[in-house]
Parts: structure tokens; C-alpha cells; sequence
């Protein structure tokens, strides 16, 4: 037995850049949309005062069911599959990318072009900036370029960022406040942020979660939203490479089959899922996967690398005020000409490492009574702690790729995906002078202040991953267009973070975004009712 949903558009996947989609088709067309979510509904914004308040007394997850627990592959991806995506329980930065980080071949000699330059993407991330609702200030704008303001002012700065904002006006690097998707004016019919501190689960609706989106589209008849569906492959219209269904299995009626059809399909399933759908989709056709007849479906996954460390300050702050906000500089992902190519950006925060209240001094003597306060007010009144970071570029190589795992299926027997992320042979050969340079840039701000650096660490995991179905003009070396159109499949879209030609130093959600809507702008262009 089969049932059959039909409609102008499908899209599978119901993330952020699936509702980004999703709410600009709905505003400028007239045209059916299906949004095909894997997962399910999770904790609403009435429900969240309640699992936020399990999470703080017992550690319990405050989004129930957010993942399918045989649909796991191996490499660092992310697990969530339920409506709203991985941005139900994200914090909310949303930093742009740099004008370079589109022209680093053409400005330094390494990595790749892309098709798009800043001045195409600008009025998309203004466009997503809205439709979440940010909260900003500009930086300096050799640093910060933007056309028109942000939505909403900055968060207020706490009397420790403030302090550490004068610490850093004296090192001579400009800092400002991290944009966020958090509401500092009521928007859109959200609250103001009351500074939780619990960002990841906002009891109050001032941070942006696409569930949001979804719901106003719902209240309007604008969407269809079929979740607990999970999209196995999708099929071409016999004789041609255009897509003509989604074929999919209802969770809780998996011997039913359930079919998707549409003159357009939208593939929004994050940068493992969207790669993963179009190997498993491979015929005789495209024996490789869909969008694949070049072979570069899966390839050039990216992320980026970080240092990060603690600075020990001469100076009197008080832990614990409100510690998901932070500090922000993009002036070393701008920096100009380069001998020897390194982009990254710096972020401070307030911590309180070496503050906090101990039961043993640093003898490992216990500590009793009055001597617990002493000891710890102590140490708050001689200095503070600042926690900082350095995202840093990295050059995504062609083997760096998503396959198919067959040793690894989940309950209908199909693969799941395994990532084997690699750097390119130009980040791995400046690594020492990478690191070198971080470390000796949070030294120069430690000085500033007459402090010193406590510690550092690094990691390469690739954080904010993207990459699999990256964009281009050439379909020798891409998957989709500028548009996120395949190269192949003429009604085929791929959007957000899939498409990303590299990583940059920044937070990717909002790129992502902004993608999507140019994306969506191509789409609305098809003849669509």
C-alpha cells in the first residue's frame, strides 16, 4: 500500500534552512509546500520552563526524542533529527562570514573561489538577520562591512564585558559585541531576553528556533508539515533526470510506503544527511547517486579548527553575570595582504576558572567554614579569569568526504554515512606558524592588561561542518550551482551548509541561511502558481 502526497515543492528536512525556504516560497508564491521531517515535534516553547528546570536539577535532555537512534553514522555530525533541526538547542551566534572568505584563492593563492562574492550574499544575510530577528552592533566596518543596521540593538553588555571591552580598546584590537539571534525588543511575537543563562534551552521564546517559523506557516495554511517520515531515496520521472518522487517510510506505519511528489525538490537535511540522501538515491542512471556524474557528491567536507585558552587579569569582575554573552573580533579574518595564509577570528568571554569556590586550597588542604569564603573571596578580588577563542580557516580537500557505510544500516537496511574529515596539505604545512601566531596574539592581549596567558589547548574537530554538495560553475568540481541547483537534476535544489565552499572563521548558521534564501529566490522564479 502506498499514499501519495503531492504539492508544488518538497522539502526534505525541517531545520533552519528548511523553514528559511519554507517562509519566503509561502510570502512571495502561491505555491504548495510539503516540509518532510525524519523526526518529530520536541519540547514546545510552554513545555521548555519544564525541561529546562529537569535539565538543571537532573541533567536530562530539555528536547525529548530529538534524535532517531538508529539513524547515526560515524564522524563528527550532528544526531538531531526533529522538527526545528539542530537550531532548537544552538546558542544563537550569528556572525557573517567575511568578504574574503569568498576570494581567498584570488587574495592568498590557496583554497578555492567561490562562485558568489560578498556583495551577492549581503542582502541575504540582512534578509535572514530579520526573518530571526538579530540582536548587534557593527564593528569597524574594514572589519564588520554591512549595508543597514541590524534589527535590534546589541545585548546589554554585563559591568564584566565592559571591563574587559576597555581591557581589549587598550590592546589595540577592536572588539564588539557578538551578534546573536536573541531578542533584546520584543519581535516577531517573541519575548525579550531575561538572561537566562540557559541559552541552549530559552524558556522564554527570545531566541530564534525554527519551530517558530514553522508554526506561523501551519497557523496560516501555508505549509504541510509531514514529520516522523523519513526520506530513503528519491526517483527520477522515467527517460530524464528530472526528480519525480520522494520515497519515504511513515515511522509509525513503516509497512506503509509514503511517496512525495513535486515539480520542485528541496534537499535541507544539514551537510551529512543531504549527501547521504543523494548516494542512497543512486540507479542505473547515476550508478554513483544523484547529482553525482562527476563524483563529487560527499567530498570537500569542512569545518574549522580552534585554539582556545584562559587569561589570568589584574582586575576585579564578578563570575557568573549573565556568561553567554562575549566579545567578538573579525579584525584577523580581514587582515589584509599575507605571506603566509591565516584567517581567524577572536572571542572573549568571562569565566570562572581559578574563581569558583573550592573545598581544598591549592596544598590539597580542606578547607572548613570561614575558610571557604576567605579562600574564595580572595581570589575573586586579586583577578578574573577571561576565556578566549580563535576560529581559524581551514582548506577543505577533495578526500575529505562522506560515504556510505555498509557495515553500518539502520532498521530498513540502508547504509548510513561515515565522514572522514581531511585538511588540505596548505593548512596541515602552516599549522606551527597557525598555532604560533594565535598563541602569540592572546599573549599581546594578556600584556595589555598586565596579565598572562594561563593555558591553551587546540582542537581540529571541524566545527560548524559543512560541505558535500558544494557550489560552483563548473559541474567538473561542484554539485550545485550558485543557486544550490544541481548541476544534473534541473528541479533539484541543495541549500545551506551542504553547498558552502569552505568554512571561513565564523559561525556558519547564518551563511547557511542566507544561501537558503538565494536559493529560494531562484526557486520562486519556476513558473511556481
Amino acid at each position: 500500500m502506498k499514499r501519495v502526497i503531492e504539492s508544488d515543492v518538497c522539502i526534505i528536512g525541517g531545520g533552519i534552512t528548511a523553514a528559511m525556504v519554507a517562509e519566503r516560497l509561502a510570502e512571495r508564491t502561491s505555491a504548495s509546500i510539503t516540509v518532510v521531517e525524519a523526526g518529530q515535534r520536541t519540547a514546545s516553547l510552554a513545555e521548555r520552563t519544564h525541561t529546562r528546570a529537569r535539565m538543571l536539577a537532573y541533567g536530562e535532555n530539555p528536547y525529548p526524542n530529538d534524535h532517531i537512534p538508529d539513524q547515526t553514522g560515524t564522524g563528527a555530525m550532528y544526531r538531531q533529527m526533529v522538527v526545528g533541526g539542530s537550531a532548537m538547542h544552538w546558542g544563537g551566534a550569528i556572525p557573517r562570514y567575511s568578504p574574503e572568505d569568498f576570494r581567498i584563492r584570488s587574495l592568498y593563492g590557496v583554497g578555492f573561489d567561490w562562485p558568489i562574492s560578498w556583495d551577492d550574499i549581503e542582502p541575504y544575510y540582512q534578509e535572514a538577520e530579520e526573518r530571526i530577528g538579530a540582536a548587534g552592533e557593527q564593528g569597524p566596518p574594514d572589519c564588520d562591512p554591512r549595508s543597514q543596521p541590524y534589527p535590534m540593538p546589541p545585548l546589554p553588555l554585563s559591568y564584566n564585558l565592559a571591563r574587559m571591552r576597555e581591557w581589549t580598546d587598550r590592546a589595540g584590537i577592536p572588539f564588539w559585541t557578538q551578534p546573536w539571534a536573541r531578542n533584546t525588543e520584543p519581535y516577531r511575537g517573541r519575548n525579550v531576553c531575561q538572561r537566562c543563562d540557559t541559552c541552549a534551552v530559552c524558556p522564554t521564546g527570545a531566541k530564534y528556533t525554527p519551530d517558530f517559523a514553522f508554526d506561523q506557516l501551519l497557523a496560516a495554511g501555508r505549509i504541510d508539515l509531514v514529520d516522523r517520515t523519513l526520506v530513503r531515496r528519491l526517483a527520477l520521472e522515467p527517460g530524464t533526470d528530472r526528480i519525480a518522487a520522494a520515497e519515504a517510510v511513515d515511522r509509525d506505519a513503516p509497512g506503509e510506503a509514503v511517496e512525495f511528489r513535486a515539480g520542485t525538490f528541496v534537499i535541507a537535511a544539514g551537510h551529512a544527511w543531504s549527501s547521504h540522501l543523494l548516494l542512497l538515491s543512486a540507479n542505473s542512471r547515476f550508478p554513483d547517486g544523484l547529482a553525482n556524474r562527476t563524483g563529487n557528491v560527499g567530498r570537500y567536507m569542512t569545518g574549522h579548527w580552534y585554539m582556545s585558552g584562559y587569561v589570568d587579569l589584574p582586575m576585579r569582575l564578578y563570575p557568573g553575570v549573565f556568561a553567554n554573552n562575549s566579545l567578538l573580533s573579525h579584525r584577523f579574518a580581514s587582515p589584509g595582504p599575507l605571506d603566509r595564509y591565516l584567517r581567524h577570528d577572536l572571542r572573549l568571554w568571562e569565566s570562572n576558572v581559578g574563581r569558583a569556590p573550592r573545598l581544598t586550597d591549592d596544598e590539597g588542604r580542606l578547607l572548613w567554614g570561614d575558610e571557604i569564603m576567605a579562600d574564595w573571596r580572595s581570589r575573586t578580588e586579586s583577578g578574573a579569569t577571561a576565556r578566549i577563542r580563535a576560529y581559524y580557516d581551514v582548506i577543505p580537500d577533495r578526500e575529505s568526504r562522506l560515504t556510505l557505510d555498509r557495515a553500518n544500516t539502520n532498521a530498513m537496511g540502508d547504509p548510513m554515512p561515515r565522514i572522514g574529515y581531511r585538511a588540505a596539505g596548505a593548512t596541515i604545512g602552516l599549522e606551527p606558524h597557525t598555532l604560533g601566531t594565535i598563541r602569540g596574539r592572546f599573549e599581546e592581549l594578556a600584556r595589555a592588561a598586565g596579565g598572562t596567558v594561563r593555558n591553551t589547548r587546540t582542537s581540529r574537530l571541524f566545527e560548524h561542518p559543512g560541505g558535500g554538495c558544494r557550489m560552483g560553475n563548473d559541474p567538473a568540481t561542484s554539485v550545485v550551482d550558485r543557486w544550490g541547483r544541481t548541476h544534473d537534476h534541473e528541479n533539484l535544489f541543495v541549500v545551506g551548509s551542504p553547498t558552502i565552499v569552505s568554512s571561513g572563521c565564523a559561525n556558519g548558521t547564518l551563511t547557511f541561511c542566507a544561501l537558503s534564501l538565494m536559493a529560494a529566490e531562484e526557486i520562486g522564479k519556476e513558473g511556481l502558481r
